[in-house]
């Protein structure tokens, strides 16, 4: 599986051009000799998505807290939870950048409700965005913090300093600085000192819709992303074989691109589940296949190769320019694949998922209408 990441101001248009597995100027996929009942095809789709949390309750906020110990290590509290999805590496990320220390100084703790502060919950795409600036501002109070004590220290003016590589510097002063670990402790042991303990709270600029008109801005920040499946479809037995995936993504900027590579593909996995096999059977109050031998993932030997373009813009409102990608990458891969099935054999799918038996259903119906 391959990524690329581009930076383009103008949004996805680069990025189409430059999804190269697919004969683009054809319109159809390479082509090499085939079983004459199998035949090929392509298909493209597009998203939006809420990148910026999505407000379905009164609050979409997050909150979080960051120590700087007296020995320069960072400990992040904060109220998102970590899933799988990669946040604790980013958060952590967003707060040593902001910090001026390494990522392996800082510790992220996010499992104690008891403890940690409040936020609305993992989904919509939005812990990156929300915690992710709830953490943002809690490191920049830190930060301030140990600013007024180096300040003192270093006897110059607070907004003269700034922190990298765990020292707070004077600015154009190459020589002049002091270990973030010795501020701390300079501001803890003394009269009236105290630890550097930042505290953050971010709630979304958004307003919930509106029961009536169903409009309303619910989001800080929305995702675009493209989606091009190449598909075999065998016309003897109605299989549909995904051959390969393109995925084009606007993420904002990619603090962790390898975490977003991963955040794709993993919806992607999820959104050939939905297309092709993936099927609750309920009937009378019960479910008919309550397991995975009935209940049909995609594994890992189901899945096709993937392109993914990582498309960088700076959102304004987004920590470091980030916004949310969790979701987006599997919501527009059945429509692909439909469209890819269509390209092939000119059958329109319009019920999921895109079975064999369906497929050949709809098949023989067009079958049946062109004689």
């Amino acid at each position: 599986m391959n990524t690329t990441r581009m930076k383009d101001e103008s949004g996805m248009m680069n990025a189409s051009a430059s999804l190269h597995p697919f004969d683009i100027a054809q319109g159809k996929p390479s082509s090499f000799i085939l079983h004459p009942s199998k035949k090929r095809g392509i298909g493209f789709a597009s998203t939006l998505n809420v990148g910026g949390g999505a407000r379905i309750y009164r609050s979409d906020g997050c909150g979080a807290t960051v120590k700087v110990d007296d020995f320069g290590h960072v400990t992040l509290v904060t109220g998102s939870t970590e899933i799988g999805q990669g946040s604790e590496t980013v958060l952590a990320q967003i707060v040593a950048q902001t910090l001026g220390v390494k990522i392996e100084n800082v510790t992220v703790l996010n499992s104690d409700t008891d403890v940690k502060p409040w936020d609305v919950g993992v989904h919509a795409s939005r812990t990156t965005f929300i915690a992710g600036n709830a953490a943002h501002l809690a490191a920049l109070d830190a930060r301030n913090q140990l600013f007024e004590t180096a300040a003192e220290l270093l006897k110059v003016e607070a907004e003269n300093l700034l922190v990298r590589e765990g020292q707070v510097w004077v600015k154009n002063e190459a020589e002049n600085s002091i270990p973030i670990e010795q501020v701390a402790r300079r501001r803890h042991f003394r009269e009236g000192g105290k630890v550097i303990l930042g505290e953050g709270w971010y709630d979304p600029p958004t307003k919930l819709v509106d029961k009536d008109t169903y409009k309303g801005n619910i989001s800080a920040a929305y995702g675009f992303g493209a989606q091009m499946a190449e598909v075999e479809v065998d016309t003897e037995t109605g299989a549909v074989r995904v051959l390969r995936l393109a995925c084009a993504n606007d993420v904002g900027h990619a603090i962790n691109p390898m975490a977003v590579e991963g955040q794709i593909e993993g919806g992607a996995q999820m959104g050939l589940g939905y297309a092709l096999t993936e099927e609750l059977i309920v009937k009378d109050g019960k479910v008919l296949n309550p397991d995975l031998l009935d209940y049909r993932l995609f594994t890992s030997a189901d899945m096709p190769a993937i392109e993914t373009f990582i498309i960088e813009t700076d959102d304004p409102g987004g920590p470091f320019g980030a916004k949310g990608v969790g979701e987006m990458g599997g919501t527009p891969t059945a429509a692909a694949i439909a469209n890819a099935i269509y390209d092939a054999v000119g059958v329109r799918m319009t019920q999921l998922p895109m079975t064999p038996e369906r497929v050949l259903a709809a098949l023989d119906e067009k079958a049946k209408e062109n004689q």
